[in-house]
């Protein structure tokens, strides 16, 4: 069992869930749709001066469809390599 979080500007959420939810079987998550903070090169506040937000998801996978779901991802981030997109796939116990 894996735990799969992602963190991404919001421009690409609806990109990087549909394309897990077509992909990966019984691909259920939590979405946190409103993520603010800083990154390694700019702010995410939702503010005037930084207004771009981020959204988090996470998500419990067998072996088998955290493959999937990093192939997947690694695909939409080489297609959107400004937008922030990062993954971390941790060993659930």
């Amino acid at each position: 069992m894996k735990r799969l979080e992602i963190i991404a500007n919001k421009s690409v959420q609806d990109e990087i869930l549909t394309g897990l939810e077509n992909t990966v079987a019984d691909f259920y998550y939590t979405l946190i749709p409103v993520v603010h903070g800083r990154g390694k090169n700019d702010y995410k506040t939702g503010s005037a001066v930084w207004p771009e937000e981020n959204f988090l998801a996470i998500s419990y996978l067998d072996d088998k469809n955290a493959e999937s779901a990093v192939r997947v991802i690694q695909e939409i981030k080489n297609r959107f390599p400004e937008e922030g997109i990062k993954f971390f796939l941790l060993k659930a116990e």
